[in-house]
């Protein structure tokens, strides 16, 4: 398969997946929770594949890594921020397990990809 664009890297894809059920988690959180952890965590899942189409758009290695380094960092916040909304009991632990699930692929994938460019195999 030939890789046309960002939307068709499979780790894009699954980036929007985790955002799009972060959207969904949090509509279920408390009110009080709008301003705080909903807001800041649909900006990391958002971030995710916004710096994935951002990094490829660069059309160079260097500033495709800078934006791939961002969606990692952005990736780990994320992942920070759902392992304390769990504990604090805010939704279902079956949305946390899958959300927790993907982001990993995409956290695996992403540092896959880094590192495949650092070697200038892309």
């Amino acid at each position: 398969m030939t890789i046309e664009n960002y939307k068709d890297l499979i780790v894009w894809q699954k980036s929007m997946e985790v955002a799009l059920q972060v959207y969904k988690l949090t509509e279920k959180f408390p009110k009080s929770e709008s301003f705080g952890s909903v807001n800041q965590m649909r900006r990391s899942a958002f971030s995710i594949p916004s710096n994935i189409a951002e990094g490829w758009a660069r059309k160079s290695s260097g500033n495709y890594l800078q934006f791939l380094s961002v969606a990692s960092g952005s990736a780990s916040e994320l992942e920070t921020q759902l392992i304390l909304t769990q504990k604090l009991g805010y939704g279902d632990s079956a949305s946390y397990k899958r959300i927790l699930d993907l982001l990993l692929e995409v956290q695996k994938m992403l540092n896959f990809l880094r590192s495949k460019i650092k070697n200038g195999s892309n």
